[in-house]
């Protein structure tokens, strides 16, 4: 899978891309994660990517020009381009799914500021937004978007890890332990010391069930 970042600020990306499960994706190959800065694309000498409104009003907006020609740098006829937007659809893991399946090479574009000329969403295939509040930017969004979608990439995590998650079938993931097997009058579960695992899987089919049941009831729905 291939995942372009647009963004504005590439440096907020340097942790992100270097440490843990995404490092290791990305030097195994498993992934390629590109980071486009929107303003090597500008036409203008002092590298300005943005303008006041017109109609007037607070903040400053992102041209068209710069974003368009970043995009159009990247994309190819099987690309899927987003833009990170609170106006998005939400994102959640049938999203996710959806997002994974339909592209092996996204997009993704980070707003900044007060948000786009709206003619720049002529040139995507939609929007995407991680819930319904503002964040100064859609870099962290582009984040979450691309932490979830390598994990679905095979070998990138072990598999019985991903088809256990949480969401997988509406349910929310079991309760996990380790040591050690008493905690300050805490303990650890006898069915998950027993060894029989036939007990086990179905205690934490019920225990799916029961924790779907008190904290997102919506999803048994």
């Amino acid at each position: 899978m291939r995942i372009d970042i647009l963004t504005l600020f590439p440096k907020m990306f340097e942790g992100f891309i270097s440490e843990s499960i995404i490092k290791r994706a990305i030097e195994k190959k498993l992934v390629e994660i590109n980071l486009i800065n929107i303003r090597d694309f500008t036409l203008l000498k002092n590298g300005q990517v943005d303008d006041t409104p017109y109609g007037g009003g607070s903040g400053m907006v992102l041209m068209c020009e710069p974003v368009v020609r970043a995009i159009e740098s990247v994309k190819t006829k099987d690309s899927q381009v987003y833009l990170m937007s609170p106006q998005g659809v939400i994102f959640n893991d049938k999203v996710a799914n959806s997002l994974y399946a339909k592209s092996k090479h996204i997009i993704l574009v980070c707003g900044h500021y007060e948000g786009f000329d709206e003619r720049i969403r002529n040139f995507v295939d939609g929007e995407i937004s991680i819930g319904d509040f503002v964040l100064t930017g859609g870099e962290i969004p582009a984040m979450v978007v691309t932490d979830c979608l390598t994990r679905f990439v095979p070998k990138v995590i072990d598999e019985d890890s991903f088809l256990n998650d949480s969401f997988k079938n509406n349910l929310l993931d079991y309760p996990t332990y380790t040591k050690p097997r008493e905690f300050r009058g805490l303990k650890v579960p006898d069915v998950l010391l027993s060894g029989n695992h036939e007990k086990i899987a179905d205690y934490r089919k019920s225990e799916q069930l029961r924790v779907t049941k008190e904290k997102r009831p919506d999803l048994l729905k």
